[in-house]
């Protein structure tokens, strides 16, 4: 049952772990592809391919339900996979990581939880650097129960501005949710240091790591977080598919998100009592190919090892920021001290999307548009970027295929 990770990587030998990821070796319009859209979303290597096609020839079953084989296996692989996401991100106990189907999916839980304990003139916080899916569902709980949303700002690099969030903290605030890393401009928050002020003042913090994960391990014990979310196809795991980690303490005080099958302890027609966590959110059939291979994504990353990706990934980021600012008219956004493997750039006179479409004719993958980060876009005046991203399987002489394909592009456009 399930296929093992046997692969032991030396240090980023970059040309053997894309020989893992068969959609890399594929044309797109008679060119090579170059993929750098992993921002919005990571390819997925065989070894996790391998699982997923595994679990359906050979031990598909539903899961706690049953007390015959198949399905005894399929709960020992599903809760397993827990297991791995909780030793990944260090929560304390596998109950405080619940299956969801992605980062949007998990802060919506949250945000229908506390639509019945907020009260008109409460005040919650935001991020101005935040994803579209951190920022509607808080938006809807304040039309719910007059709570007043507020929003740190940022400067032109990118960084939010510490001191305007201190001024914005005070007894009134009761949750503030900032992302780990924004998916537009690549900056890292400090979010150890915005858990500890909000925290001085009574408030939860919810940080969005979809876009941190596939970069940073984040130690949800040592950052002292209430929720942490993400989503395991930004990790070279399936789409449909998320976490949500929150304290134990946290989650029993939210009510369940759904109703249904395997988040109850005992149902008659006069009255419900709900499952103990982790089943309490998670109701009905979940994602069980899924669950499993998001663990042996875990795996797969895990024995590349986080901190070479993030030292190859930061060479990456290095190398086609020098090459980009080399070409003339070209501007960078997003120029944080600390940043992951994320370049945001426009061509004075150039919509983002021309660029992008002309890439794409070229072999090159990346994204245009404002990436569901709106309020940024609006901050700097723009339409939108093109957004290159790079992951731990790309490589130098990429980025050098991308330079020339752009500067074909700007022959064209200019």
């Amino acid at each position: 049952m399930g296929s093992t990770l046997d692969l032991i990587y030396s240090p980023m030998d970059v040309q053997k772990i894309r020989k893992d990821f068969p959609i890399l070796s594929r044309e797109v319009n008679g060119r090579p592809l170059v993929y750098f859209d992993n921002a919005a979303t990571s390819q997925t290597p065989l070894q996790v391919i391998d699982v997923i096609t595994d679990y359906y020839k050979n031990y598909n079953a539903n899961i706690h339900r049953g007390v015959h084989a198949l399905s005894q296996e399929a709960t020992d692989a599903y809760e397993a996979a827990r297991q791995k996401i909780q030793k990944h991100f260090n929560a304390a106990h596998p109950f405080e990581i619940i299956f969801t189907s992605g980062t949007t999916h998990s802060i919506n839980i949250v945000s229908n939880g506390y639509a019945q304990s907020l009260q008109k003139g409460d005040e919650l916080i935001v991020s101005a650097l935040e994803h579209h899916s951190n920022i509607v569902p808080w938006q809807m709980l304040c039309e719910k129960t007059g709570a007043i949303l507020k929003v740190i700002p940022m400067n032109q690099q990118g960084v939010l501005l510490m001191e305007e969030y201190e001024k914005l903290l005070s007894d009134k605030t009761k949750l503030v949710f900032v992302n780990h890393v924004s998916n537009a401009l690549g900056t890292v928050n400090p979010i150890k240091a915005i858990i500890e002020k909000a925290h001085a003042v009574g408030a939860q913090v919810l940080i969005d790591g979809a876009q941190a994960s596939p970069h940073i391990r984040a130690d949800v014990q040592a950052l002292d977080v209430d929720y942490y979310v993400t989503s395991a196809h930004k990790l070279c795991g399936p789409t449909g598919i998320g976490m949500l980690y929150g304290k134990e303490s946290a989650l029993k005080r939210l009510p369940p998100y759904q109703g249904g099958g395997e988040m109850i302890a005992e149902v008659t027609f006069e009255k419900t009592t709900y499952a103990d966590l982790p089943h309490k959110f998670e109701a009905g059939t979940p994602n069980i190919a899924g669950g499993i291979a998001f663990g042996a994504a875990l795996d797969y990353i895990n024995n590349i090892g986080m901190d070479q990706i993030a030292a190859y990934e930061e060479e990456l980021l290095q190398y086609g920021t020098a090459a980009l600012e080399k070409i003339p008219g070209l501007k960078i956004y997003g120029t944080a001290p600390q940043k992951t493997a994320v370049i945001s750039f426009n061509v004075e006179g150039i919509h983002p999307y021309d660029i992008g479409s002309i890439l794409d004719k070229l072999g090159i993958a990346v994204r245009t548009g404002h990436h569901c980060a709106q309020p940024i876009m609006d901050y700097y005046q723009i339409p939108g970027t093109v957004r290159a991203s790079f992951s731990f399987y790309n490589t130098f002489e990429e980025i050098d295929s991308m330079i020339v394909a752009l500067k074909k592009a700007l022959e064209m456009l200019q």
